[in-house]
């Protein structure tokens, strides 16, 4: 029985509180665990809380599973603190992708990158620095999880205005493995990809047929070169160019490059089906809580396929586990790449914390594109810790994305304008 106190931030979201929840009750290795659940929105929290305590029972994990509203109560003692956090998520990012648009910034998702991601970022790094600021008070060695957008660079701002253990996860290299699945004609299971660069713009280093060990990315080109021309085309001509394929998908990886929307579209993220996505989950987390034992069991006979929990067990019991993807300070890891950079790249977690691998080089029109994306995060990180403007209008000035520095002031001006409750800069 584990003696673990996990907090989970965020958890009355339903695309991630429950699915969070259903992994650590089915890992035996987190059975008997003390687990926190926190969320500002108390009306969901609950619900997700009676969830959890129906599932635990029937798991049979023996967890004391709590909810609160109080985050600082919550993380007293805390091992583990996983968090994904957003201010106002969809309706604000809405706003992120339509305003570019209306100044003629042509851009492809408005997360991650361009002025999208600028905005994101300055609404979340304060948040979540908020949230490292209790932890390093209450719970100074506990593990961050970290699950919050602009991954980068919230992940540089833990790592340079705090000085707590922290790991970035995201699953987004299951696109890479659904692309070159499809392209080769086999099941992903039979794969293996290393990848490294920057998170959602990660590149394939090494391409494995797990039954042979043979390197499988001639055979990848091979293919790829009579497959369906509009299938992930950005990507194709990307990988045509370096001579690496990118292991994210169009979308993502168009968020770095100026004229992705040339490939991609404009059409951006599809909040339609999002909503339509939540209000199922919810109503599946809303028949368990409400003692629906068929409906339990199904959730209970898989996992979510995100790394929180394997992480977490990695670290406790020293399992010297292999995770592909986490968002790590570089220190090297990428040889061309600054050493204070996040990176996402394989790693072994074990007692002795996240070690990532050495990767080779990326190619040098990579390492340049991922430079400058280096560049702008630490700008944006400027902006959001001292509330420069200047630093702001820099990182938007140096994005591909958008065209000139008079296009850059004028989206500024009004994406502060209309998020001015959550974002001041002077």
């Amino acid at each position: 029985m584990s003696d673990s106190k996990i907090v989970v931030i965020g958890a009355g979201s339903a695309m991630f509180g429950p699915g969070t929840l259903r992994d650590i009750l089915v890992h035996p290795a987190l059975h008997g665990s003390d687990v926190v659940l926190v969320d500002i929105d108390a009306e969901q929290l609950q619900e997700v809380h009676e969830f959890g305590q129906r599932m635990n029972s029937l798991a049979g994990a023996e967890c004391r599973i709590s909810a609160t509203t109080d985050r600082r109560q919550a993380l007293v003692g805390a091992d583990f603190v996983v968090v994904s956090v957003a201010v106002d998520r969809e309706r604000l990012w809405k706003l992120d992708f339509q305003i570019p648009l209306k100044h003629g910034i042509k851009h492809v998702l408005g997360e991650n990158g361009g002025p999208g991601g600028l905005s994101h970022a300055l609404r979340n790094i304060p948040l979540l620095l908020s949230i490292c600021r209790d932890i390093e008070e209450l719970a100074p060695d506990a593990w961050v999880i970290n699950f919050t957008n602009p991954m980068s660079r919230l992940c540089m701002a833990v790592a340079r205005e705090t000085r707590l253990k922290f790991v970035g996860l995201c699953h987004q290299i299951g696109a890479g493995y659904r692309i070159v699945s499809k392209i080769l004609g086999v099941p992903r299971e039979q794969l293996r990809l290393r990848a490294a660069g920057l998170n959602h713009f990660t590149w394939i280093q090494d391409m494995r047929d797990l039954e042979t060990g043979d390197d499988v990315y001639p055979l990848f080109w091979e293919k790829l070169e009579s497959s369906e021309r509009g299938y992930q085309p950005l990507s194709r001509l990307l990988g045509q160019m370096h001579g690496l394929y990118p292991a994210v998908g169009d979308t993502h990886a168009g968020e770095y490059i100026g004229d992705a929307w040339r490939y991609v579209g404009t059409e951006g993220y599809d909040f339609a089906r999002h909503a339509r996505s939540v209000k199922e989950l919810s109503q599946k987390v809303r028949a368990v809580a409400d003692g629906d034992v068929e409906e339990a069991q199904a959730w209970l006979s898989k996992t979510s396929g995100e790394r929180a929990v394997p992480v977490i067990v990695g670290l406790k019991n020293d399992e010297n586990s292999y995770e592909e993807a986490v968002n790590v300070v570089n220190e090297g890891a990428i040889p061309n790449l600054p050493d204070d950079a996040i990176v996402e790249v394989p790693a072994i977690v074990g007692a002795v914390g996240v070690q990532a691998i050495q990767a080779p080089p990326l190619p040098t029109g990579i390492a340049a594109l991922c430079r400058r994306q280096v560049a702008i995060q630490e700008l944006v990180l400027e902006a959001a810790v001292s509330g420069s403007r200047d630093a702001a209008l820099q990182a938007l000035a140096l994005d591909p994305v958008v065209a000139d520095m008079e296009t850059a002031r004028a989206v500024l001006d009004e994406l502060l304008a209309v998020h001015a409750k959550h974002v001041a800069l002077t």
